[in-house]
């Protein structure tokens, strides 16, 4: 038989957990939510331009060995790749010397990380010609073999 304080004292612990239970709960629900806002805003237009397009840069450079007419089909009619947004440049300075200050060395930013781009660009052209060059002369190897092979 279980007296009226152990009974008490059973609802009470009952209660305790089930406090905490829902705080842990509130918590982690929070935390969820917090790291939902933070993905939402990590792909605002904020974002540089230059990350956005290096990835891209990159699986294009890698089939280009694959696709070399092809690419080079689209590259001469296609429409040139907008890298900062018109908004960007037509907006005026702020007026405020702090705000400005701040501006222009976002465009500073957003100016050296298009420098690196366009540095990684030229490398990537630069080593897609090497490879050009290295995959011609395999062919002309490989056509070299198979005509001896098919003159012995």
């Amino acid at each position: 038989m279980t007296s009226p304080n152990q009974t008490k004292n059973t609802k009470l612990l009952w209660m305790i957990i089930t406090g905490i239970s829902i705080i842990v709960v509130l918590f982690f629900a929070i935390q969820w939510f917090l790291a939902q806002k933070n993905q939402q805003t990590s792909t605002t237009p904020d974002q540089p331009i230059a990350e956005k397009i290096i990835s891209p840069a990159k699986d294009v450079a890698s089939s280009v060995t694959t696709e070399i007419t092809t690419i080079a089909d689209e590259s001469e009619s296609a429409a040139p790749i907008q890298l900062v947004q018109e908004s960007l440049i037509k907006e005026a300075l702020p007026t405020n010397d702090s705000l400005a200050k701040e501006e222009i060395a976002k465009l500073d930013d957003i100016h050296h990380q298009l420098k690196d781009q366009q540095t990684d660009l030229k490398q990537q052209h630069e080593d897609v010609d090497a490879l050009l060059k290295l995959k011609e002369e395999q062919i002309k190897l490989l056509e070299a073999q198979l005509q001896q092979a098919h003159s012995s």
